[in-house]
């Protein structure tokens, strides 16, 4: 089957969420020994994942952190704190465990899968999936990033992904990346798909000054210029602007969606994977959850856009799912809350109805 074509496939796949379960978990959360509504937005996070799974009693949290790493051309215009070598470098970082999200993933008990998505230099080690779409893309400010056939075979990798590891049991995909120059690809992809200045969606990344972030500004301004016009088609925009890890995590959160389980979204890169994914299939943000919201400028807007609301806000910038791995807790606190929390009724305690 061409790319395109298992694309649309796992389009056709992804409904909504149960709206019966989403009203049989509100009522029960109503029927707990507190005040209703007392939980707050823990309750509404119990109902997503309840109509998510399709029942009121979900089974416990089983997380996967899917990071995914490339190299972008971007790199080239000086929009980096770091140099390039610095992606396959920490790849074998996360294979040998010593990344933030490795550490994160060993605390909370949540599997890391590793993904080369189209790393510059390659690394050789069976721990990391090769599933390689080019040596990194191509400078955007000169035109496109990568070819259209290129975006729809690493949107395709993801989604059989994602079904792999639902196959394999998963409740829950943590989205994260690495790249050198990937805050510029999703900077350029946030002002395209959400019409707004270049200005108001760069930040300074990796630790970049103010003459950096200027600086990012116009490489920016110049990749829009160089792609103009781009058109409606998501996936012509991440070809022309993105990059094979956004296009790679964006498949994985369609698949995520058409497996019916939780796609926990990380920082400011991953909010970029999502727009398009949210532009391919509409019903897909209901099974997204925003871990947080970032430093960088276009990360709340990008959420916006999507209509979620993040559960931390905690200054970070990292990315790998460093940000999604922290939420995992509330997750699970949630779906505790929903399945093992006693009721008036069961609990002899006398319920006031409000």
């Amino acid at each position: 089957m061409a790319d395109e074509a298992r694309i649309e496939h796992g389009l056709a796949r992804i409904n909504e969420p149960d709206p019966f379960v989403a009203r049989a978990a509100q009522a029960e959360l109503d029927g707990k020994t507190k005040p209703r509504g007392s939980l707050g937005r823990l309750e509404r996070l119990a109902v997503q994942l309840a109509a998510i799974a399709g029942t009121t009693t979900p089974e416990p949290l089983r997380a996967v952190i899917v990071v995914a790493a490339a190299d972008h051309g971007y790199a080239e215009e000086g929009v980096s704190a770091y140099p390039q070598e610095v992606t396959h470098q920490m790849l074998a970082n996360f294979a040998n465990g010593g990344a933030a999200v490795t550490v994160l993933a060993r605390e909370l008990g949540a599997d890391v899968v590793v993904v080369d998505a189209g790393v510059s230099v390659p690394v050789e080690d069976e721990r990391i999936r090769a599933l390689r779409i080019g040596p990194g893309t191509a400078n955007a400010t000169h035109g496109p990033a990568m070819t259209r056939a290129q975006a729809a075979r690493a949107i395709a990798a993801g989604l059989e992904l994602a079904d792999e590891l639902a196959t394999r049991g998963a409740t829950a995909l943590v989205l994260g990346e690495m790249g050198i120059g990937n805050t510029t690809a999703a900077s350029a992809l946030h002002a395209e798909l959400l019409g707004v200045a270049a200005a108001e969606v760069c930040g300074p990344g990796t630790g970049l000054d103010a003459d950096g972030v200027r600086r990012k500004v116009a490489v920016v301004e110049r990749a829009l210029a160089a792609n103009s016009p781009v058109g409606p088609d998501p996936i012509d925009a991440l070809a022309r602007l993105g990059g094979f890890e956004i296009a790679f995590l964006a498949g994985v959160a369609l698949g995520g969606a058409a497996n019916r389980v939780a796609v926990v979204l990380d920082g400011f890169i991953v909010c970029a994977a999502a727009l398009v994914a949210a532009l391919l299939s509409p019903v897909a943000p209901a099974y997204f959850v925003a871990a947080h919201v970032s430093t960088e400028p276009g990360h709340a807007l990008g959420l916006q856009a999507l209509g979620l609301e993040p559960l931390l806000d905690l200054d970070l910038r990292l990315g790998e799912g460093s940000g999604g791995a922290l939420a995992l807790p509330l997750l699970r606190a949630a779906r505790s809350i929903l399945v093992e929390m006693a009721t008036f009724a069961t609990a002899g305690v006398t319920d006031a109805g409000r």
